[in-house]
């Protein structure tokens, strides 16, 4: 039964999403707004983390299921990405250094101001 209550609570934030989302002027992913309701239920204390962690985990466990479908359908636009495969792959390389540089800039700021605590409680 906790399974269950847990796939409803998870379930129950994305139709939720799903009609917030119908009902903005902008377009808006409702997965997007699904995440930002349960931060809001997490940190107001409707919600606790172990009403959700044991089918959480699950899914993420099992994430790489999810783009199976994404990876298939793939096959369907082959054509065109053999047209465009340098632009792609210039896109790709691009944005996975502007990643690295902005993960590695958001810990080094995360730790200065995480030392700079440190500092001021002893």
């Amino acid at each position: 039964m906790k399974i269950i209550k847990q796939f409803g609570i998870i379930f129950s934030l994305c139709w939720l999403a799903t009609v917030i989302e119908g009902l903005l002027p902008i377009a808006f992913p409702a997965s997007v707004i699904a995440m930002l309701l349960l931060l809001v239920c997490l940190l107001a204390g409707v919600l606790k983390i172990d009403h959700i962690r044991e089918k959480s985990d699950f899914l993420l466990a099992n994430m790489a299921f999810f783009f199976i479908p994404a990876g298939v359908n793939m096959i369907n636009y082959l054509d065109i990405l053999k047209e465009n495969w340098l632009p792609l792959l210039l896109i790709c390389v691009i944005t996975t250094v502007v990643t690295f540089a902005a993960t590695a800039y958001s810990v080094r700021l995360a730790m200065r101001l995480l030392s700079g605590k440190k500092g001021v409680e002893k």
